[in-house]
Order: C-alpha cells, then sequence, then structure tokens
C-alpha cells in the first residue's frame, strides 16, 4: 500500500508539472494483487490459507486479472505523462513490451509477444506480466500512467500455483533464472531496464 500511495503523489505531482516522468523499480514481498478485471475464481486458495503461507491479498485499481508478486521479482512503475507523445493506450502497453524485450536481449533471452494477451513471452510461457491504470489529469489534457510491469528474475515460481495468473490457464511462467540455470544479479536487471526504457521511451530514468 505504501508504494501505491507513492504512485498516487507522483501522479499528483506529474499532473501539476512539479516533476518529470517518473520510474520506480523495486522488488515487494509475497503478494497478490488483483486488478480491476479479476474473477474470484483465479484465486485457488481461501484468505486464511493466503495469510498461513504469508501472502498478502490487495485489491488495486489497476487493469488485469489477478498476478503475484515477490522477492526476485522485479516490478516496475512507469509514472509517465502520456500527453509528450500523443500516446494512446495500445502504443503504450506495446513500449512497455518492448522495453522489456530490449533488456533481456542483454542476457541472450528472445523474449516477445503472443496474441491476444498482453505481456512478454518467452515461447509458450510469460515471463513479464503488464496491468496499467491510466488516469486523467486535472491540470493537464491527457492521461498520467501508473502501475505497469513484472518482470520475473529470480522469483519462486511456485507461488503462481496459488492462482491462475492472469486467467490464463493453457500457458505457465518463466523466470530469468529458470530460463538460464542461473541466479541474476537484480541490480543489473534494474540497469538493464532503465537504460531500455530511455531508449523506447526517449527519455532520462529519474532515480527515486
Amino acid at each position: 500500500m505504501e508504494t501505491w500511495d507513492k504512485q498516487k503523489e507522483l501522479v499528483k505531482q506529474i499532473d501539476q508539472e512539479n516533476i518529470t516522468n517518473q520510474l520506480l523499480l523495486l522488488e515487494h514481498p509475497h503478494t497478490i494483487t488483483l486488478g480491476r478485471g479479476s474473477h474470484q475464481d483465479n484465486l485457488l486458495f481461501t484468505g486464511e490459507q493466503y495469510r498461513q503461507r504469508g501472502v498478502d491479498v490487495v485489491e488495486i485499481d489497476r487493469g488485469g486479472d489477478v498476478t503475484y508478486h515477490g522477492p526476485g521479482q522485479l516490478v516496475g512503475y512507469p509514472i509517465f505523462y502520456l500527453g509528450e507523445k500523443n500516446y494512446n493506450a495500445h502504443s503504450y502497453l506495446r513500449d512497455l513490451e518492448e522495453a522489456l524485450i530490449h533488456a533481456l536481449r542483454y542476457w541472450g533471452i528472445e523474449g516477445g509477444r503472443k496474441e491476444p494477451y498482453t505481456g512478454v513471452w518467452v515461447g509458450d510461457v510469460k515471463i513479464a506480466a503488464i496491468g496499467v491504470k491510466f488516469n486523467r489529469g486535472r491540470k493537464r489534457r491527457g492521461y498520467i500512467t501508473s502501475h505497469g510491469f513484472a518482470l520475473n528474475v529470480n522469483t519462486d515460481l511456485r507461488y503462481f500455483n496459488m492462482i491462475i495468473p492472469c486467467g490464463i490457464q493453457e500457458y505457465g511462467v518463466t523466470s530469468m533464472e529458470q530460463l538460464l540455470g542461473r541466479k541474476v544479479e537484480m541490480s543489473k536487471v534494474m540497469d538493464e531496464v532503465g537504460l531500455a526504457f530511455e531508449k523506447i521511451f526517449a527519455q532520462n530514468r529519474n532515480s527515486l
């Protein structure tokens, strides 16, 4: 909730033109989030069973269904004013995917897209989930984004067995660690993702 509140404050500050676009990169404790499109059937445990396993369940205002966040997963929250590039929602989502695809190439991982789903895939398994919110500006015309992506780096993929990730039953999930057969340095992933966002979105990454 602390990060969610921070996003809301950054959206407000960008709307008031007090700060420029921001990219938050972090790891969460074990958490299952339910977006606006979530279905309860995609939660495979009861609330008490999740609590017993040290997993929080939180309803949030992003798009999409249920997903898991936890240690070893890089979560990114781009708080971007889209009016600067006259984006529409489709273009923004494709650019999010492209930035992650670009970053993964550093490790020789060929990510891609899989219609009709969002996110980044390696073959038939998903390595990064995407769920965003478009906040209408009050002072500025256009929209400011919040929420974002979750890239599985060294994620314990067993936690995804507690849910039907993004409501997709027929395909699984993967991680950089699983694909490479070794742990990956999170700080290096943050660096490469930051550089990829600079390249794809043609702007400087701001460290918070």
